[in-house]
Formats: C-alpha cells, sequence, structure tokens
C-alpha cells in the first residue's frame, strides 16, 4: 500500500511469441525474463499483489516460482497478436473485482523490460500519488539523445538528402541547445485504477512523467536487444557508478 492505497501489479506474458519464440521464460542472468519484472514488484516497498496474465501453462508454472499469481489463463481471444494491452488489464482488474477486491492502483510491468528495478516502481508510484491534484496515471519515458530529430534527414525525389525538422542545414544548431524531448520507454506504466478503465489508456491530459536513464529502455523483442540487455545487466554497477 501507499497512504492507505492498495497497488495491484499486473505482468502480461502470453505465450507464441514470434520475434523471439519462447522469450518470455528465456534464461536471462539468472532467471527467466519474466522473472525480472515480478522481482521488481515482489522488492516494492507498495505493491501489494502480482498477477501474472497468460494463456500458456508453462509460463504459468514459471510465474508461480519466481513468486507471482496466476490465478487463471488468459482467454484464447486475449492472447492473439492483436489483442490489447488494455483489454487484458481490464480482464485482470474485472477478475480481481469478482474476487472482491478491491485495488486503488493498477501497475503494469513488462516481461520485456527486465532492467526495471523496484525503486523505479516506488519512485513512480511515490510520484503519482504525491500529485494526485494534477495526474492520475504516470509512464516511463528516456531522454533522446544521439536520435533527436533535429539531426534527422529525408531523402527527396532527387536522392539527396534533405533536413527533417529544419529549412536547412546551416540551422542544425548544438546539440546541448536544443529543447529536451523524451520518447516512451515502455518498461513502466501506473495508473489510478477507476481512471484506467475509464480512459482505457495511461496516456491522456492527466499523465505524468517518470524519468528514467535510457538504458533501462531496451525492450527485449528480438536476439540483438537480448545480447544488449545482459550486456547492460552484467556491467550494471560500472553503468550505474558512471550515470550516477
Amino acid at each position: 500500500m501507499i497512504n492507505g492505497k492498495k497497488i495491484l501489479a499486473v505482468i502480461p506474458a502470453r505465450g507464441g511469441s514470434k520475434g523471439l519464440p519462447g522469450k518470455n521464460i528465456l534464461h536471462f542472468c539468472g532467471r527467466p525474463l519474466l522473472g525480472w519484472p515480478i522481482k521488481a514488484a515482489k522488492d516494492s516497498m507498495y505493491v501489494d499483489r502480482i498477477i501474472v496474465s497468460t494463456d500458456d501453462g508453462e509460463i504459468a508454472q514459471i510465474a508461480r516460482e519466481q513468486g507471482a499469481e496466476v490465478p487463471f489463463l488468459r482467454p484464447a481471444e486475449l492472447a492473439t497478436d492483436t489483442s490489447t494491452t488494455i483489454s487484458v488489464l481490464e480482464h485482470a482488474i474485472g477478475f480481481t473485482k469478482r474476487e472482491g477486491s478491491h485495488n486503488d492502483y493498477c501497475l503494469l510491468l513488462e516481461p520485456t523490460s527486465p532492467l526495471t528495478e523496484s525503486i523505479d516502481v516506488d519512485e513512480a508510484l511515490e510520484q503519482l500519488d504525491s500529485n494526485r491534484g494534477i495526474a492520475d496515471s504516470i509512464v516511463g519515458v528516456s531522454r533522446v539523445e544521439a536520435a533527436h530529430p533535429a539531426f534527422d534527414v529525408v531523402i527527396n525525389k532527387k536522392g539527396l538528402i534533405e533536413p527533417y525538422l529544419r529549412d536547412n542545414f546551416s540551422k542544425a544548431g548544438r546539440r546541448q541547445d536544443l529543447k529536451d524531448l523524451y520518447f516512451f520507454e515502455g518498461s513502466l506504466y501506473a495508473s489510478d485504477t477507476a481512471v484506467l478503465l475509464n480512459k482505457r489508456s495511461f496516456y491522456h491530459e492527466r499523465t505524468l512523467p517518470c524519468i528514467l536513464p535510457r538504458w533501462k529502455s531496451i525492450e527485449v523483442d528480438n536476439v540483438m536487444d537480448l545480447i544488449c540487455a545482459e550486456a547492460i545487466m552484467k556491467n550494471i554497477d560500472r553503468i550505474k557508478n558512471i550515470t550516477d
């Protein structure tokens, strides 16, 4: 709980990944990939309940071994390539309501984001709860650095490059003079549960940013992502010492 408010963490982990077969239970630095967001939620000071939503029996068993609840198997119609995350959350929240449980906040963590830590979860929840006057949800964002669109180009009809956002190349400016820009990094989302069900989204006019370092934004969707995330995890102390 945080200030008397109960928090439900939901981790969606369907079977049948095509980009990286079996990715949710792949061995990753000492535990299944799915185990890392479970650990982040378990180590949180505030999360009351952790539910993994899956349609796969093997994933369900591994999730339980890692310390999460799997009180249901997700219906097949919510486990397709076109199934939406909000429909999965609605199903999980609806299940808890039918049990008679009430959760003030819903936290979404992704198995494909193993670099999320309990400190990220707790800071996001603290930020959201202390800013309820202006916000109902919070999402992870990271600052755009090397790929700032001010430096992007397009290829014109002649086959030549031209600036994407500028009139000409002389207006490029210095990187340090550019306005900070952020992207949705995809690892962490939290919302007032009632507002989430009403808006059917974490993104709206009352959404706070939880600013996370770019190295935490890697999502494991293919082999290259997996290799990069493993390299970061194995060097995480060095990276933190540099960025702190």
